[in-house]
């Protein structure tokens, strides 16, 4: 008998925000979790930057409002607090894998938000977090940009979980670095506007084509009453879109619009394994010999400090410390002290092997700059 592969209820959850309100937002989303978990979901997933939700200001003449700004920020999320242990705890009763995106607050820069797609563990512990790589046209006045350390497909009992925030459904080198992980569920998130109604539907049906994989559609929604009155404007409306999509392209769920509701579907991953006998776009259909791409991972903080023996590490906010030059002084005098000593042996004995001499030379310097060597 062969293996078995998953099966199990995914969740898009279709829901409007508590507008710049963190506390009541997650009140919410806790709520709606519990809903589901209580409806047998074992994936939940929620829209773009639903908590506290998403700066609809940008497109309209409030773009550069800096109060707004600042008020989005006093409600963003930190990763981790005391707002992803509640969001943790919602998933761990609910006994449920979720995804949720968020305004997360930059723990160094004390400024900078960006547009995060947060994911939970049945245990609720956070499993993985993504940044939007490129925010599209005037979000770059709200969000900055991530990068590549966190795009990653995670392994999880549903099979392996990615996903992308909106217009990262564009990005075809992103697309291309989920399927090439084995991806086989895909979270996709939107604010939405409803003029987008037709774009969502096509590029997250695509996706599911291309990548022969699942996709949970949660889409956002939004009326201009429901924002302040100086956000309002014609440009600003949200009417959903949400979906659950199998991996030949075809709704399994949804999509729905101008309600706000949670829909299910099942998800069986063999039917993906089907799909992928006759396309499987990073694997037997691509061609390595023809095309070759590179993802780098590294992550690129805005600065490293230098630590003492020569290591770096990314800035915290708890590490702001460094070397004194005494101490750097005391280091390399010890590695000299090392290698004078090598090279006086080598002279006595006269027959010294190079590749010995080199050897002993390199573990010289790699205890000294760690600090574990004495000199005398």
């Amino acid at each position: 008998m062969g293996d078995t592969l998953p099966k199990f209820i995914a969740a898009a959850v279709q829901a409007a925000p508590v507008f710049l309100d963190r506390e009541a937002t997650i009140d919410k989303a806790c709520g709606l979790i519990a809903d589901a978990g209580k409806a047998g979901a074992s994936l939940i997933v929620f829209p773009e930057t639903w908590v506290p939700g998403y700066p609809f200001w940008h497109t309209t003449a409030g773009v550069f409002s800096g109060e707004t700004y600042a008020e989005l920020w006093k409600n963003a999320v930190e990763i981790p607090s005391t707002s992803t242990h509640r969001l943790g705890e919602a998933a761990r009763k609910a006994n449920a894998h979720v995804v949720i995106g968020v305004n997360e607050r930059d723990l160094v820069s004390r400024g900078t938000l960006y547009n995060t797609l947060l994911y939970f563990a049945p245990d609720g512990e956070i499993l993985h977090k993504h940044r939007k790589l490129m925010p599209t046209f005037t979000e770059r006045t709200i969000w900055g940009f991530g990068d590549g350390s966190d795009l990653d497909v995670i392994e999880t009992p549903l099979g392996r979980l990615g996903g992308l925030i909106c217009w990262e459904h564009e990005m075809t080198l992103a697309k291309y670095a989920l399927y090439a992980q084995g991806e086989q569920v895909h979270c996709s998130v939107w604010p939405a506007y409803t003029s987008q109604n037709d774009h969502i539907a096509f590029g997250t049906r695509q996706y599911a084509f291309e990548g022969a994989c699942f996709v949970v559609v949660a889409c956002g929604v939004a009326t201009p009453g429901s924002l302040p009155k100086d956000m309002r404007d014609r440009d600003v409306e949200a009417n959903g879109g949400s979906a659950i999509i199998g991996p030949n392209g075809q709704y399994l769920a949804g999509p729905i619009f101008d309600v706000e509701e949670t829909i299910f579907a099942e998800i069986d991953l063999e039917r993906a394994i089907r799909e992928k006998h006759s396309r499987d776009v990073a694997g037997h259909y691509a061609r390595p010999d023809v095309f070759q791409f590179t993802v780098n991972a590294a992550p690129k903080p805005m600065m490293r400090m230098q630590r003492q023996g020569g290591t770096s590490e990314e800035l915290q906010p708890e590490t702001l410390e460094a070397a004194t030059v005494g101490e750097v002084v005391d280091r390399l005098q010890t590695v000299r002290d090392y290698l004078g000593s090598l090279i006086d042996r080598i002279e006595a004995d006269g027959d010294y092997e190079v590749d010995a001499a080199i050897a002993e030379a390199m573990e010289s310097i790699e205890r000294a700059s760690s600090g574990t060597g004495r000199r005398g």
